[in-house]
C-alpha cells in the first residue's frame, strides 16, 4: 500500500514536470502573437491570441476614473512602443448613449494618418494601427506595388443610432462611442486612388485589382476588428467600409 502511494506521488512528480517542460518549449518557440501570457507587439503578425490581448483594453461601462486612466494609459503606451505618436482626447458626453471614454487621437508616427486624427478609442486604435501594418500596407504592395499614403473619408465619432435611425427602438452605433471607422477609400504613393464606390465591383477605375484589393482588406480586416461590414452586407454600406470593436462579431 505504502509503495503505491509513493509510485502515485512520483507519477505526479513526474506528469508535472512534463507539464512544465512542455510549457517552457512553448514559450520559447511559439510566435509570441499567439501566446496570451506575452505582450502585445504591433509589429508581430495577426496570431491566435491577437484580438484576446487586444480586448483586455477595452473598458467596461462601468470602470471608475482610475481605471479608465490606467488601462488607456498602458494602451497607449502599446502603440507608442510600435512608434505611433498617440495622445489622450478629453472624455465627452452628449447625452444618453452618445458617451466617449478613454478615447485617443493618432497624431502621427509610423502609421497612415487618419484625416483629421479622429478621435478612437484606444483599442481600436490599437486594432487600426494592426491592421494597417498586417493587412492594409500588404494588400496595397502585392496588387499595386505601392504603398498606401493616406486614408480617403475616415468618419468615426457619431452621436447617433445605426444607420442614422431615430427610432428609440434603434440600436446606438458604435460611431456614438469612437469605436468605429468608416472608411471610404485610400491613396497610394503612386498617386492612385481606390474607392470602395467605385471599385468595390471590379469594373472601376481600378478594375479587377481595385475589387481584389478591396476584398483583401476587407477579409484581413475581419481578422482584427469585431465587426466589418461593406458593400456586400447592405446599400448603407455602398460607399464604405465599417471596422468597429464591437463585443459581436461579424464579418459582412
Amino acid at each position: 500500500m505504502r509503495r503505491d502511494f509513493a509510485d502515485f506521488w512520483n507519477l505526479l512528480w513526474e506528469l508535472a514536470l512534463g507539464v512544465c517542460a512542455a510549457f517552457a518549449l512553448l514559450n520559447l518557440l511559439a510566435p509570441q502573437q499567439d501566446l496570451p501570457w506575452k505582450p502585445l507587439d504591433l509589429s508581430q503578425p495577426i496570431g491566435t491570441a491577437t484580438a484576446a490581448k487586444v480586448a483586455d483594453f477595452v473598458l467596461p461601462p462601468t470602470a471608475a476614473p482610475e481605471e479608465i486612466t490606467a488601462v488607456t494609459g498602458a494602451c497607449m503606451q502599446v502603440l507608442r512602443e510600435a512608434g505611433v505618436e498617440v495622445e489622450r482626447a478629453p472624455d465627452r458626453d452628449d447625452g444618453g448613449f452618445c458617451v466617449v471614454r478613454g478615447a485617443v487621437r493618432i497624431t502621427g508616427g509610423a502609421v497612415t494618418p487618419l484625416p483629421g486624427n479622429p478621435v478612437l478609442q484606444c483599442p481600436l486604435a490599437v486594432r487600426y494601427v494592426i491592421w494597417e501594418r498586417q493587412v492594409l500596407q500588404p494588400a496595397a504592395e502585392a496588387t499595386f506595388g505601392s504603398r498606401v499614403a493616406s486614408l480617403n473619408d475616415v468618419g468615426s465619432y457619431s452621436c447617433r443610432r445605426i444607420y442614422g435611425q431615430t427610432s428609440p427602438k434603434a440600436r446606438p452605433s458604435e460611431h456614438a462611442r469612437a469605436n468605429a471607422l468608416d472608411i471610404g477609400g485610400v491613396t497610394l504613393e503612386d498617386g492612385r486612388r481606390i474607392s470602395v464606390l467605385e471599385d468595390w465591383p471590379g469594373d472601376g477605375p481600378r478594375g479587377p485589382e481595385g475589387r481584389r484589393f478591396l476584398t483583401r482588406v476587407r477579409e484581413g480586416a475581419c481578422r482584427v476588428f469585431s465587426t466589418v461590414l461593406g458593400p456586400g452586407y447592405n446599400a448603407a454600406h455602398a460607399n464604405h467600409l465599417h471596422l468597429d470593436g464591437a463585443p459581436r462579431p461579424l464579418c459582412a
